[in-house]
């Protein structure tokens, strides 16, 4: 307990899934958390948080405009008046093939997926350079490593995350500010069950195809958070530019 104690972390994407996850573990851990998503389920996070005497508090915002980044990071200033961690778990993954790929799937898919992300760095960075240093987790996709058939926007916005991952790392490292990219596998979410459920799949059929992962069992959101505090504490401090796999070796295998 208190690996990352007297730090304040602002978790994109906490009202569920990844985020939800990073948000409750770092937490544990001793962070104050602001906890921002676009979904006024932010209030669930918040409030489990409290239960586990934790402190956080709710931004509900739309991170697809650089307004809103730059609210988000200033309103977490004036909280708590520090940010240490900046966790980007937001992140929408529709399918889309080649032929149903328009400007209005790229503005949505890059919007969520590299616009916020980018407008969050571009706003906390100044904020961790004045006070000697951060950690900045981008939560990618192994689409954004070797591509994934139909996920033409999706793919290229997690390459996009990852080439700005290592652009800002090698930028800011005399800062003493790390960026990493971690790759969570497939993570059994609420989103990736609503996925699943239009094609006609349910959750017992996602663990069963989980069971041929090189690990044997689908991921969880917790498998992902575990890699998050260690990427967020001081036991990571030689850690940047690097592509952390929660995936089970899955991205690995499947690149060879």
């Amino acid at each position: 307990m208190g690996r990352v104690s007297g730090k304040v972390a602002l978790v994109t994407g906490s009202a569920s899934g990844i985020g939800r996850a990073a948000a409750l573990a770092l937490a544990q851990e001793g962070a104050t958390i602001a906890a921002l998503d676009r979904s006024s389920n932010i209030a669930i996070t918040v409030a489990r948080i409290q239960e586990i005497g934790g402190h956080a508090f709710a931004i509900q915002a739309d991170l697809r405009t650089e307004a809103a980044c730059a609210e988000a990071v200033a309103t977490t200033v004036h909280e708590y008046g520090r940010l240490d961690i900046l966790v980007n778990a937001a992140g929408i993954f529709p399918r889309y093939a080649l032929n149903e790929t328009d400007q209005a799937v790229l503005d949505l898919l890059f919007g969520v997926n590299f616009n916020g992300p980018l407008f969050l760095c571009k706003h906390t960075i100044p904020i961790m350079q004045q006070q000697g240093g951060g950690s900045i987790i981008n939560v990618g996709s192994i689409h954004g490593l070797c591509g994934g058939r139909e996920l033409i926007a999706y793919a290229a916005s997690k390459g996009a995350l990852l080439n700005l991952t290592r652009t800002l790392a090698r930028s800011y490292a005399r800062d003493h500010i790390r960026v990493n990219y971690l790759i969570p596998g497939w993570v059994l979410t609420e989103g990736e069950l609503a996925i699943q459920a239009q094609e006609g799949h349910d959750e017992a059929w996602l663990r069963t195809q989980g069971e041929r992962l090189p690990t044997g069992r689908i991921q969880l959101p917790e498998d992902a958070a575990d890699a998050i505090v260690f990427l967020a504490s001081d036991e990571s401090s030689q850690v940047n530019a690097s592509i952390l796999n929660t995936d089970g070796g899955r991205s690995f295998f499947t690149i060879l």
